[in-house]
């Protein structure tokens, strides 16, 4: 059984590797609304992997992905606040 959920969930790891893709070009965006969409793409492409991960025993990964969706939510609210970086 534990085989064939991997099987199955395999073709998540496609669409996470696009988002987390999409996300990263995004962010690098002048654009706040390019830079939020970003953000929301980050947060997606941490769900999808972590959904992959699960069924592959991935803990590293999983662990990875949350750490990561932290990140994200506070760049999220620095955005969103239009807190700049030190140094800008």
């Amino acid at each position: 059984m534990g085989d064939g959920i991997l099987i199955d969930m395999d073709w998540v790891q496609w669409p996470a590797m696009l988002v987390t893709i999409l996300a990263a070009w995004l962010i690098g965006s002048q654009r706040r609304s390019r830079r939020m969409t970003g953000f929301w793409c980050f947060i997606l492409s941490n769900i999808l992997w972590v959904v992959w991960g699960i069924p592959a025993h991935a803990y590293a990964l999983i662990a990875l992905e949350i750490c990561l969706c932290g990140m994200n939510l506070r760049g999220f609210k620095k955005t969103l606040n239009g807190t700049k970086p030190a140094g800008d």
